[in-house]
């Protein structure tokens, strides 16, 4: 069995595009999609319209909850988002749950760890410094996902990096994101997992795309306050 893995489209037309044709030709069995579809500037709605046809989300991200009013806050930027998107939008991604598990319960995929959207799995604030989380952080994010009851892989977004680690016989990934890179190196990212004899083997996976095309689109289309620093992060692959 194979599943592809994407998330944090933020809504990167250009780049997710370009995820689709090699999520085409890995031929998955699935395709997963991890949320934070559509907060971004690089063609939203376009990149929506793939997302609903092709790879429709499987949970809520933190900011599709700002999309769809659950969160307040950056009120200017979801009233923008809101005029490029169909009206069902923010209903439809209300009514997401926070996880999601396939594959006979084995899998388990969420946004940021399967009890909120908002949290990290891998990963631990302490004041202003973030540090990989300790394995009993890990575990308790986890929740009732754990080895003997059947789980054998959750995978995450929302961080933004490509991160891996086994806790407790859990093989926890975290995925890259589409879009928004945070390390310097503006790839659109996925995973690929593949099951065979029983055992989950995650392969992370990177394509280039258009960067300047996409980056153009935000100059040429998103608000005022939001097109400069869309455009640098896209170009940068690093938050401004």
């Amino acid at each position: 069995m194979r599943l592809a893995v994407l998330g944090d489209v933020h809504g990167n037309r250009p780049a997710l595009e370009a995820v689709l044709e090699g999520v085409w030709e890995a031929a998955p069995d699935m395709v997963l999609n991890l949320g934070d579809t559509v907060w971004g500037a690089a063609d939203p709605g376009g990149a929506w319209a793939l997302q609903r046809e092709h790879a429709p989300p499987s949970v809520r991200g933190n900011t599709d909850e700002r999309v769809a009013g659950l969160r307040g806050g950056k009120e200017t930027m979801r009233a923008w988002l809101w005029t490029q998107l169909p009206a069902d939008v923010p209903d439809l991604l209300a009514a997401l749950p926070t996880f999601l598990d396939v594959a006979g319960g084995e899998v388990r995929v969420a946004h940021g760890s399967p009890r909120s959207p908002w949290e990290d799995l891998l990963l631990t604030e302490v004041g202003e410094h973030t540090h990989p989380a300790h394995f009993r952080e890990v575990r308790e994010r986890l929740g009732d996902f754990t080895f003997e009851n059947g789980g054998r892989v959750c995978v995450v977004g929302h961080t933004h990096r490509e991160m891996l680690s086994v806790v407790d016989g859990v093989t926890v990934v975290n995925a890259g994101p589409v879009s928004r890179q945070k390390d310097g190196l503006p790839l659109a990212r996925w995973v690929l997992l593949t099951r065979r004899r029983g055992t989950w083997a995650p392969e992370f996976r990177r394509t280039g795309y258009d960067v300047e095309a996409a980056a153009e689109w935000a100059r040429a289309q998103a608000p005022a306050k939001q097109a400069d620093f869309e455009a640098e992060w896209l170009t940068r692959g690093k938050e401004p």
